[in-house]
């Protein structure tokens, strides 16, 4: 049997990730393998229903709402592709063990750690499940290593604070990878209002 299997590619942003997701789906269809790419709908930087990485490369994609959905289309297929598992619901990763349990190979990319460094969506138990993991690193930015592991927000051109909404969908101009010594998170917190006490004066008699 072909499948039995999940390989998870992650990394941060920048680091090839669909890039290396679109190599091993041609690689199964050369081998003339029923494929389907799946992406959350949730992500609207293609502008049509196909996944595309930054280098240009881009296949044909399903657009799902719920991960539930995933079950329904995949029936004939031998592959299951899906593209930024970080932003599927928590039924995720019933799905992808469904799918191993029928036979099915299935491989898929996801951002492990979101803009705060921390474990995103259900990319922890995605990991715990995956029989293959292939962990990319980017170039950082703003010190140019290539051992970025870390998505750095940014808001006007300068980082975002920890207080900025979890998803935010944008490219380049949005994000950026970061090494660790690079990577930055402010925590801007509010000013302390300070209320004048008025102090009473009592006639001494």
């Amino acid at each position: 049997m072909y499948g039995y299997s999940f390989e998870l590619i992650t990394g941060p942003m920048s680091c090839g990730k669909t890039e290396e997701l679109l190599r091993r789906i041609r690689r199964c269809i050369i081998a003339r393998k029923k494929v389907i790419v799946v992406s959350p709908e949730v992500d609207t930087r293609a502008k049509g229903d196909y996944i595309e990485s930054r280098n240009g490369l881009w296949l044909d994609a399903v657009k799902v709402k719920h991960s539930i959905q995933i079950l329904s289309l995949v029936k004939d297929a031998e592959v299951v592709a899906i593209d930024e598992l970080q932003f599927f619901d928590s039924n995720i990763v019933a799905v992808i063990t469904q799918l191993m349990k029928e036979g099915k190979k299935v491989i898929g990319t996801g951002l492990e750690l979101d803009f705060k460094a921390e474990p995103f969506g259900s990319m922890p138990e995605l990991l715990c499940i995956a029989t293959e993991i292939n962990k990319l690193h980017a170039v950082c930015m703003k010190c140019g290593c290539e051992n970025a592991t870390r998505t750095q927000r940014l808001i006007d051109g300068k980082p975002a604070d920890k207080s900025s909404p979890l998803i935010m969908i944008g490219g380049d101009e949005t994000y950026e990878a970061r090494c660790i010594k690079c990577y930055e998170l402010p925590d801007v917190k509010k000013k302390t209002k300070f209320v004048d006490l008025k102090v009473l004066q009592f006639d001494r008699k």
